[in-house]
């Protein structure tokens, strides 16, 4: 099974950018779709973004569509959110999550491995 490591949070201003990163190790990061959800205080954990083993199709929510970005690079095992326009409703703990199908689900139970989170916060 594969390890997520997030990194890249962190507190930014409205409009402003951030780059999440998700590093993987343990299992052979190409076998598997990568996704990224959020998770914000109160609410339930939502969909992102996700992306095709080897990165030729993603799937992104309505709510950040056109301002996030999925990448991968599977030579250096890791998956990158670059976030722009970021939003006080972008506040959340980020969360990337692996799956062996490679279908881009935007369902939480499709994905079996999970990292730990990475705090973003968008201030006003």
């Amino acid at each position: 099974q594969v390890q997520l490591v997030e990194s890249g949070g962190g507190l930014v201003q409205a409009g402003g950018s951030l780059r999440l990163s998700c590093a993987a190790s343990g299992r052979t990061f190409s076998d598997y779709a990568m996704g990224w959800f959020r998770q914000a205080p109160g609410k339930e954990r939502e969909f992102v973004s996700a992306i095709s083993r080897r990165g030729g199709r993603t799937a992104y929510a309505d709510s950040v569509r056109g301002r996030f970005t999925l990448s991968r690079d599977n030579d250096k095992n890791t998956v990158y959110l670059q976030m722009r326009s970021l939003e006080p409703e972008d506040t959340a703990v980020y969360y990337c999550a692996a799956e062996r199908a490679d279908w881009l689900h935007s369902s939480i139970s499709a994905y079996d491995t999970w990292g730990q989170g990475t705090q973003v916060t968008v201030s006003s």
